[in-house]
């Protein structure tokens, strides 16, 4: 059953959050099994990224954590969850960008506000996508490909993972800074996205280095660009995006997942938990571990996450804008 919060229920559970026994304050925390809501189904980028680190996670807080995978809206479902299940102060969970950033955008009432009912604890990792084209392309590289797009508005096509999506709205955003314009062809899956790419019906896409690179190493599909800041270490030989082919130097556009807990959660628990998935990120062993899937370890304070999500909650609200206005 899908269980939608509204912001009552969620102004109601804060109130009884009051009313209950200091649990969240107890010095000794946790007291029992820790709970991890994760929006995605088990074996999913998201959940094996929150059992690299919840697993020394349980050692260093000498209690079990126990995974809930909630799947469901992009990730929406999983933070409900965890929001219904926070009156014993031992729900915390993970999130990719959408729910904290553009999901009130896309979806209308999500049941909670991210500033009000969140209380972010730090972030995971990152990861940037890469624009890519058919191996079988004319295009070489990205100043190609953005002269192509000068030459004939409308003529290139990219395919994304749905109306919104994290692909969807950074093809927007290089839309909007390389000043040009290409046609949006929606798909549900990477692995469609990828395969038409590769048999000619649509151009190009973005997506996660992981994603692409299997093909690539076949010769059956090129990289382009990565939309990080610096060169990625799972493709160091793959340029940034930004300030070539006539893009900003500031241009970045990263997926990130992040561990987040209710907003009532004590502050002392949120500073422990930092600090110890801090450390758990420093380990070269966990490090290797993201990159391997496409990730690259992040980490940093709270307050640090806190801004992450404000920051793309605008850059993203600031391309939403663009695509309704010419809709």
């Amino acid at each position: 059953m899908t269980l939608h919060l509204t912001r009552r229920a969620t102004l109601i559970l804060g109130a009884a959050a009051f009313a209950l026994p200091a649990f969240a304050q107890d010095a000794d925390w946790p007291t029992e099994p820790v709970h991890v809501y994760v929006g995605f189904p088990a074996g999913s980028s998201p959940d094996l990224l929150a059992r690299i680190i919840t697993e020394p996670l349980a050692e260093r807080l000498g209690q079990p954590i126990v995974i809930e995978n909630k799947p469901g809206a992009g990730g929406v479902i999983g933070i409900q969850q965890m929001l219904a299940n926070a009156d014993d102060g031992h729900a915390i969970g993970t999130s990719i960008n959408g729910p904290l950033t553009t999901a009130a955008r896309m979806m209308g009432d999500t049941g909670f506000d991210p500033q009000a009912d969140i209380a972010p604890i730090a972030l995971i990792a990152t990861s940037p996508l890469v624009l890519a084209v058919s191996g079988e392309s004319e295009i070489e590289d990205l100043a190609g490909f953005v002269e192509t797009a000068k030459a004939e508005p409308g003529a290139l096509s990219f395919g994304s993972v749905g109306q919104g999506s994290g692909a969807h709205l950074t093809a927007e955003l290089f839309n909007s800074e390389a000043g040009i314009e290409m046609l949006h062809v929606p798909f549900t899956a990477y692995a469609e996205v990828t395969t038409s790419i590769m048999g000619g019906e649509i151009d190009s896409g973005f997506m996660a280095p992981s994603a692409a690179l299997p093909h690539v190493e076949a010769g059956n599909m090129k990289m382009l660009g990565v939309t990080s800041a610096e060169p990625f270490g799972q493709i160091p030989d793959v340029p940034v995006i930004a300030g070539n082919a006539g893009l900003p130097d500031d241009f970045k556009a990263e997926l990130w997942n992040a561990f987040i807990a209710p907003a009532d959660m004590d502050a002392a628990v949120i500073e422990r938990l930092n600090t110890e998935i801090n450390e758990i990120l420093q380990d070269e062993t966990v490090q290797q571990k993201l990159l391997d899937m496409g990730w690259q370890a992040a980490g940093g304070s709270a307050d640090d996450l806190t801004q992450r999500i404000a920051d793309d909650t605008g850059m993203w609200g600031a391309v939403i804008d663009k695509v309704e206005a010419a809709e």
